[in-house]
């Protein structure tokens, strides 16, 4: 009996070290993270996975630093679908579902044309961006509350107080924008609002075009 009780206990203070070994490892995550220092993150997250539903949500944020940080939308598929697989329903589960979405739509976008850009597109990518950059800085000498078309487009949509704006990258969507500054896919529909006009109510966007970027506090307000 004495001998399972000191067996009982070893296991049990294993257990504690392990969980606290685990905990160390995503608060290490965290902070790497914050600190833009991307890839020791996703090192630190990845020792304390163990396949249990414990572990669900470092593969969350896996998948949100691959997805976001990293750029990589088929690692962040990967992490998405392990969340999945441990919490299919509750928690996180329509937001990783949505994000997933999300990845494999750019992934198959960048997959399309084999994923690389000829040198005559990368040519008028570079001459749209130079026309881009010559008309934010006129807008940024108007007031915001003052300009009343889309950067780029022509359009009518109207800057609001404390709005900003943003050149659309390769492969991006807007929920991965909306993701970008709010934290949130769901506030893409805010910014296809905005951008009435120049997106004519389709969620289509493409490389080089700017878009408005509402400021979600001041329309609250």
């Amino acid at each position: 009996m004495r001998i399972a009780a000191i067996f009982l206990a070893a296991l049990f203070l294993a257990a504690c070290e392990k969980q606290d070994n685990a905990r160390e490892a995503v608060d290490l995550g965290d902070k790497r993270t914050k600190l833009g220092a991307y890839k020791e993150a996703v090192r630190a997250y990845e020792s304390a996975l163990d396949g249990t539903v414990k572990t669900a949500e470092i593969h969350y944020k896996l998948g949100n630093l691959y997805d976001d940080k990293l750029k990589n939308p088929l690692a962040a598929i990967h992490h998405y679908d392990r969340y999945l697989d441990l919490v299919p329903k509750d928690g996180r589960s329509k937001e990783a579902r949505t994000a997933r979405a999300d990845c494999e739509k750019r992934l198959n976008l960048s997959l399309k044309d084999g994923g690389l850009m000829t040198t005559a597109e990368a040519a008028r990518l570079r001459n749209e961006n130079e026309r881009l950059r010559k008309d934010l800085a006129e807008i940024h000498t108007i007031k915001p509350a003052t300009v009343s078309r889309a950067p780029g487009a022509g359009g009518t949509d109207k800057m609001t107080p404390g709005a900003r704006t943003h050149t659309v990258e390769r492969g991006e969507t807007l929920a991965s924008i909306a993701f970008k500054y709010y934290r949130n896919r769901a506030n893409a529909s805010r910014i296809k609002d905005a951008n009435a006009n120049q997106l004519g109510g389709k969620d289509n966007i493409k490389p080089g075009m700017t878009l408005i970027i509402p400021d979600l506090a001041k329309k609250k307000n």
